[in-house]
């Protein structure tokens, strides 16, 4: 609602988010933030942002008038809607943060079901020593005679790197969960 109305009044005056920033005397990584709703500007901000919009804050946070004939007080209007704002944030961050720990929880679970057969694969075919060749012709009996089977074994690559993957979206989840804002 902020961001969206953020981008649609700068454009409407021409504005680039590099020239609101300026005016604004903040980065053009900040305006960017607000207008993709990753933060939201203090109260002073708000204002001066508002100004610079030339609206007034309460149709910069996109709220209608208040139903009540008594005028309340600006102050307390602004920080009635930044709150809420807040709020809306700190909800979006509290998803994303479980988002990442399901992903990191299910990417553990997968590794660790693909551990054993991993290492079993490893020890059946007898990878303790890494110039060891294991292709091996073996001749069985069959109803009409022996029968020469080709046996190849190779290392196991799709495997390791099955496991490699949920090592790596365990760590991203880790990170992910622990960043701070």
């Amino acid at each position: 609602m902020l961001s969206e109305n953020i981008k649609i009044l700068r454009k409407a005056r021409g504005l680039s988010q590099q020239e609101l920033a300026e005016r604004l005397h903040v980065v053009r990584q900040t305006v960017s933030k607000w207008e993709q709703g990753l933060s939201v500007p203090d109260a002073d901000l708000l204002v001066r942002l508002a100004e610079c919009l030339e609206v007034s804050v309460e149709e910069l946070l996109g709220d209608s008038k208040p139903e009540s004939t008594a005028p309340l007080e600006p102050q307390a209007v602004l920080a009635d809607k930044l709150s809420a704002l807040t709020g809306q944030l700190a909800e979006q961050n509290h998803r994303r943060r479980r988002f990442w720990k399901w992903v990191a929880i299910a990417a553990g679970v997968c590794g660790l079901l693909l551990l054993p057969q991993l290492v079993l694969t490893l020890l059946i075919l007898g990878y303790s020593l890494p110039a060891h060749n294991s292709n091996s012709i073996g001749i069985i009996g069959g109803a009409d005679g022996p029968t020469a089977i080709f046996v190849t074994a190779g290392f196991p690559w799709g495997l390791l790197f099955a496991m490699l993957g949920c090592v790596a979206l365990v760590i991203l989840g880790i990170i992910m969960c622990r960043r701070p804002d």
